[in-house]
């Protein structure tokens, strides 16, 4: 009986280590992945290291928006709920796009548990993990998925944007990778994976609340989808084709209807803000504005790049890098400013901080979208290798952004896209279309780099690849230093009518030394292309293994990338968090002003109209947003600018903080201000925006409100039982002392008692905003208009009442039930899913 015993024994412990040992190798790839992922999390430490300091990036974008969001963020602290309106900013506009919190936003819960590290090490993190899916999907290879990772996420533009703070942005591009991973699986035919992770990609893609990149997205999308039809006519696979589109039209609108609450928001809130259609088509000076549903083209194209700066993808500063870039003692303008009496600690200072090195003909820029030479050298080399659907897919995705960037200096195709391409025309600084590019290019090496490492492939066919691409590169290089002098001035067109109607040696030095950098940059993108050439040659020959490649281009490619990317973002761009947490000092001018408690406006002419610097302290009239209130706009370019007092009054402005000629702010208060409401005995109809607008300049706001006569119209058709309130002439009878108290004020609630002997007409000095604020009289809802061209008002009765505006935003709620039907839906498809291969289904769908 032992031996039997102990036969059954070894047998159990035999299975379970064989048990064991298959889940072991189950597990591995998971672990390989895993490790992965731990070590892109330290690279992105590493990166941005003074992050483990308790430091904080200082990000321009970013300080101006806590200037901005400061008073919806006191609320939650004060409240304990979601207000969806300020008052600190443009007079008073939705929290839309201020970060607001939605009720049932699960996929903003799920963002949160992913970006955990501290930012910006948590964009960079997305950038390398979520690019490494999309590379693992591709080619189920871990060097080449690791090697682009890094192509990808240190590309320069990915890292500037960090840098100066364009965090949705660069939040948005972290998740495309993801987004276009989970399109190919559905693609590939893994159907239900696909459909989960595209449903989470896309939703993620639009909770980064960057829609203008998602756009972007779609368009690359398209083209691949475009490929895909082609590949499957082809192939005769339409059926496939379809299937894949079905599912991804689901994906869409789950991913949609998940974020449906945002979307819908920030859909309604744009008709009303400056890349909605604009009523008025007339400038402040009467000539005749450009008409458009969205976005003037000059605004659209303000930021344009410019054709010769496509070398900046090759050559970092190809075009002077940066607006200013650090120079030394051995620089042409550091003797200049020698000449000229600087003294040599002057001189040095001055050439490290303020020289414009940038000599492009943007307004200015943070730094080059570089995209690495050596990176370039292997997409070269896979346009030579790769064929097929997914080339076609990236060289066309990567022609038309690049072409689209080049904004005013492609007018013909951008011209096209703005006034016939949906929603083209809501976006502007049409530069940032390339990040598409920063996509697109290192997707192509991924497919490269899979057939460079086929043994399968002709080696003479990889050879020729490698020659073509390398004296492609290297000769386009040598022949821009050479005849660079010939071929560029190394001056905009504003400095080089400077330059030829005075001598101006200091812009001569200018020059000299942005020749200089193009030349140091040059000469350094050569040598990389030159060494990472070699590597390759050396691998093609067997000279070296595949596992030693990988670790070389990887080291070569950092070696390329980092550098460049520490000129912009480094450790100098770091400050304490107690510094930044403390920004927004207040000036003895807002000190002052905080004395008053009572409700008013201010407008900060020492910070600028477009500057949240004010918004933190006060109700301010300006603000910093890239989608303000296009009715508050208009009146800052028509009569805000110039100093109308009748406007000034209007909105309530009762203190405007100037800059004394030693730079110490003051204060000049408005004493003829017309309060938080007031009666008037008259109502001016117009016609048209334009009456409206350029009626301000001529009646006393005090006393008459100007109203367009089809709003009047509408108002009175819709409460008849006003008529008898209202004579002929729209007149309103004052007798006596009418009166109306502002009692409370909350940013989504104010209080009003009034009293007046007869009925009237009042104004408030409040933003209109209908698709939201409610007028109640007693408790009863009443409509409201807009009069005075952004202002509300109502027609009140005679006596005493109460009147109350109360901002309940209809859109939240119709946003939080089509959430969780989404939600409901995903559920029970990926449920359904599972019941019908259990029950019904043997084979994989």
């Amino acid at each position: 009986m032992f031996v039997p015993k102990l036969s059954i024994n070894f047998a159990i412990k035999y299975l379970y280590l064989q048990e064991s040992i298959k889940m072991i190798n189950k597990l591995l790839p998971l672990l390989k992945h895993l490790l992965v992922i731990i070590g892109f999390m330290i690279i992105a430490l590493i990166y941005f290291y003074p992050t483990l300091q308790g430091k904080e990036i200082i990000q321009t974008d970013n300080i101006q928006y806590k200037g901005m969001a400061k008073q919806m963020n006191d609320y939650r602290s004060e409240y304990g709920k979601e207000t969806y309106w300020i008052d600190s900013a443009f007079g008073g506009m939705p929290t839309y796009q201020l970060g607001a919190n939605y009720p049932y936003n699960y996929v903003k819960r799920i963002d949160r548990i992913i970006r955990f590290l501290p930012r910006p090490a948590d964009y960079l993190f997305l950038y390398l993990v979520c690019f490494y899916f999309l590379a693992f999907v591709l080619t189920n290879d871990l060097w080449i998925s690791i090697l682009s990772s890094l192509a990808f996420g240190f590309s320069t533009y990915l890292i500037v944007i960090l840098g100066v703070g364009h965090n949705a942005k660069a939040h948005a591009i972290a998740y495309m990778p993801l987004v276009l991973a989970g399109i190919l699986l559905v693609f590939k035919k893994k159907y239900l994976f696909g459909f989960l992770v595209s449903t989470i990609a896309l939703s993620l893609e639009i909770v980064a609340n960057h829609f203008q990149m998602t756009y972007y997205l779609l368009l690359m999308v398209l083209i691949l989808g475009i490929c895909l039809l082609m590949d499957a006519i082809l192939k005769k696979q339409l059926k496939h084709f379809f299937v894949s589109i079905s599912i991804l039209l689901i994906t869409g609108l789950l991913s949609f209807g998940l974020n449906s609450t945002n979307i819908l928001a920030t859909q309604q809130y744009t008709q009303d803000t400056t890349r909605g259609k604009s009523d008025l088509t007339i400038k402040p000076d009467g000539s005749p504005k450009e008409s458009s549903s969205g976005l003037s083209k000059e605004y659209i194209t303000q930021w344009s790049y410019g054709i010769s700066e496509t070398f900046n993808l090759l050559i970092p500063r190809f075009m002077g890098g940066s607006n200013s870039e650090k120079l030394d003692s051995n620089s042409s303008t550091y003797n200049a400013l020698l000449k000229l009496g600087a003294s040599p600690n002057v001189a040095l200072n001055i050439v490290q901080t303020q020289i414009p090195t940038y000599w492009g003909e943007q307004p200015g820029v943070s730094g080059p979208a570089y995209i690495g030479a050596t990176v370039l050298l292997i997409f070269l080399i896979s346009l030579f290798l790769v064929e097929g659907k997914y080339k076609w897919w990236i060289v066309g995705s990567s022609l038309l952004c690049l072409l689209l960037s080049y904004g005013h200096n492609f007018e013909l195709l951008t011209n096209f896209f703005i006034d016939y391409v949906p929603l083209y025309n809501k976006f502007r600084a049409v530069t940032s279309i390339q990040t598409i590019l920063e996509l697109a290019i290192p997707v192509l090496t991924i497919f490269g780099l899979s057939k460079l490492f086929d043994k399968s492939i002709d080696s003479n066919k990889k050879n020729r690849a490698l020659k073509y691409s390398f004296f492609i590169l290297s000769g386009i290089i040598v022949f821009l230093v050479l005849f660079k002098s010939s071929l560029f001035e190394f001056a905009n067109s504003r400095e080089l009518k400077q330059l030829n109607s005075t001598s101006n040696d200091l812009l001569g030095a200018f020059i000299e030394d942005r020749k200089a950098l193009f030349s140091n940059d040059a000469w350094r993108s050569l040598v990389l292309i030159g060494i990472c050439s070699i590597i390759i040659l050396a691998y093609l020959k067997n000279k070296i293994s595949s596992n030693l490649t990988f670790l070389f281009l990887g080291s070569i490619m950092l070696f390329d990338l980092i550098p460049v990317d520490l000129r912009y973002v480094n450790d100098e761009s770091f400050t304490s968090s107690r510094i930044l947490r403390n920004y927004f000092q207040p000036t003895q001018a807002d000190k002052e002003i905080l004395k008053d408690t009572s409700n008013f406006r201010v407008f900060d002419l020492s910070s600028g109209f477009f500057s949240g610097k004010a918004s933190y302290y006060h109700n301010s009239i300006g603000g910093y947003h890239a989608a303000q209130p296009k009715r508050i706009q208009n009146l800052y370019e028509f009569y805000l600018a110039k100093g109308n007092q009748s406007v000034l009054n209007m909105l309530n402005i009762k203190y405007i903080i100037t800059s004394s000629d030693n730079g110490s702010t003051q204060i000049v208060k408005n004493e003829e201000i017309n309060g938080n409401a007031w009666f008037v005995d008259k109502l001016s109809k117009v016609s048209t925006a334009d009456d409206e607008i350029l009626a301000l300049n001529t009646i006393d706001t005090k006393t008459i409100a100007v109203v367009q006569d089809n709003i009047w119209q509408n108002y009175i058709e819709n409460n008849k039982q006003m008529m008898d309130f209202i004579d002929a002439d729209s007149q309103f009878k004052i007798e006596g002392s009418n009166e109306v108290h502002l009692i409370k004020s909350k940013q989504d609630r104010l209080k009003y008692n009034t009293k007046n002997l007869n009925p009237g007409f009042l104004v408030f000095s409040e933003n209109y905003y209908q698709p939201g604020w409610q007028a109640y009289i007693d408790g009863k809802p009443v409509d409201h208009i807009r009069v005075d061209y952004t202002l509300r008002g109502l027609i009140v009765p005679k006596g005493n009442h109460t009147i109350e505006f109360i901002f309940q935003p209809k859109v939240i709620q119709t946003g939080s039930i089509i959430t969780n039907i989404s939600l409901f839906v995903f559920v029970i498809i990926i449920v359904g899913y599972f019941l019908y291969k259990r029950f019904f289904q043997t084979d994989r769908l």
